[in-house]
């Protein structure tokens, strides 16, 4: 049985039997902005994500660290869509592009989902990468999802609560120590708020330790804290970070980890022990697997995380109705930024308007224009009331840095509601040593084992695996 194909596009099949059909893959920033960038087009948008929610990911390490609920920064992608009559929203996960076919098939639970398309944006994102040690996930949690958030304040603020009840002083020494791998602005962003909730925030709220002791260390194999910042703002932060307590040990290449620490090895080669049961991890990602797909059925090439080199439009070789926008794409050296996919969100759904128009009224499709990105600057923040930003040739630092950041934050957030709840969020962390979002379960800590335990097939192909590592909690 044939798969039945989306009709080629003519001004009377337009007007006569559908409205051109527009799938977009992930409701990220790339993909949520593309879609209500075409509220008005005269085309019919389904948008296919395996959340239910868009994530402002760049706030992840404050919903760890107690500052913001997930809520503030993952609203419903179905609400914000609410009143956009032409668009309408898939839960799934997707499995498969079919570009010969113009087919997207996804899957959420048992339930297997084929939507056509004549247009599409894949804007699916990327995940952490552990640089081929997939098992280094169990121990060190990435920064890329709410449940990645949401085990690391469980095991942040657990590791406090086991140091009050340990004896051992050593054991009490590796619970307190909190290790992030990657200097980079998440890691960066992470140390020091670690720092900021062990030593403010916890502070007197233990009666047999001192949260204060805790030691906060930074390690990256690169020779600069921010690698991606002018040097003058990467010593910026690290000054500020060692003022805050935090360890920064640099040119220090990450060789193995596990529960009780992770080893090591320095720029001479020399290999060391870090005890500590905390690690966070925030160095490199991994493109989404869907574009190594894409790349084998339309001859693109694909980098070294698995990014999709596109047209300078933003689409495939010989394919211009796909294009591949965010951290998916590999165009110029552009950085994997919000700002990037938004703009290329945005780009790639001004180009399917303005082809559908031509095609309605007659004309020939305009010629597109070459993706241009404008660079409205990057920022991290470090502590409160410190940043560091750098706008093209301008570098600020310190109190008008952080101000800076606190509202371009603001702005990207989408919501009233979510913007407003978020601005007493801040003004509850940043000017008093209060957090507001503090709380923790078991079920957050064991998630991640208990899914790969209730998942993973046995041997036999009839259950669940006997081999699979049991959660914590399941095993005792």
């Amino acid at each position: 049985m044939s798969i039945p194909t989306t009709p080629e596009l003519t001004p009377a099949l337009a007007k006569r039997l559908h409205r051109h059909h527009v799938v977009i893959i992930g409701s990220g920033f790339g993909g949520l902005f593309a879609a209500k960038q075409l509220r008005k087009a005269n085309v019919d948008v389904t948008l296919i994500a395996k959340t239910t929610h868009h994530l402002f990911q760049p706030l992840l390490y404050q919903v760890a660290t107690g500052i913001l609920s997930e809520g503030e920064i993952a609203p419903s992608t179905r609400l914000i869509l609410k009143d956009q009559q032409n668009a309408s929203v898939i839960l799934g996960d997707v499995t498969a592009v079919d570009l010969e076919a113009k087919a997207v098939t996804s899957r959420f639970l048992e339930r297997v989902t084929v939507t056509y398309y004549d247009s599409i944006i894949v804007a699916a994102g990327a995940g952490q990468s552990y640089f081929g040690n997939d098992h280094f996930a169990e121990y060190a949690p990435g920064m890329k999802t709410i449940d990645d958030a949401l085990e690391l304040r469980g095991r942040i603020l657990g590791a406090f609560d086991q140091a009050e009840l340990a004896t051992d002083s050593a054991e009490i020494e590796k619970l307190l120590t909190f290790v992030v791998v990657g200097a980079g602005p998440t890691g960066v962003e992470m140390a020091g708020q670690i720092a900021e909730l062990a030593h403010k925030t916890l502070s007197g709220t233990y009666r047999h330790i001192d949260s204060r002791s805790a030691r906060i260390i930074l390690v990256d194999a690169a020779p600069k804290v921010l690698p991606p910042f002018a040097d003058s703002l990467g010593q910026a932060a690290a000054k500020r970070l060692t003022k805050m307590g935090v360890d920064i040990q640099l040119g220090a290449m990450v060789t193995d980890l596990d529960a009780d620490g992770l080893s090591v090895k320095d720029g001479d080669g020399t290999v060391r022990h870090i005890a500590a049961r905390t690690k966070v991890w925030s160095a490199g990602v991994a493109a989404s697997p869907l574009g190594k797909q894409l790349a084998e059925q339309s001859g693109a090439e694909i980098d070294r995380a698995g990014r999709v080199l596109v047209n300078k439009d933003l689409t495939l070789p010989g394919h211009p109705e796909v294009f591949v926008v965010g951290d998916m794409m590999s165009l110029d050296k552009l950085p994997g930024v919000a700002q990037v996919a938004i703009q290329g969100g945005r780009y790639a759904a001004r180009v399917i308007e303005d082809g559908v128009e031509a095609v309605r009224a007659g004309r020939d499709v305009p010629e597109r224009k070459d993706f241009q990105y404008f660079d409205k600057g990057s920022m991290a923040t470090v502590s409160r009331f410190s940043a560091v930003a750098q706008v093209g040739p301008i570098k600020v630092t310190g109190f008008i840095a952080w101000m800076m950041w606190l509202l371009v934050h603001l702005v990207y957030i989408v919501g009233f509601r979510s913007r407003l709840t978020t601005v007493i969020s801040w003004l509850t962390a940043f000017f008093s040593r209060g957090r507001g979002q503090l709380a923790m379960t078991e079920q957050q800590v064991d998630a991640r084992a208990a899914m790969v335990y209730f998942n993973a097939p046995d041997p036999e192909g009839a259950g669940v695996g006997a081999t699979a590592l049991e959660p914590a909690s399941a095993s005792g």
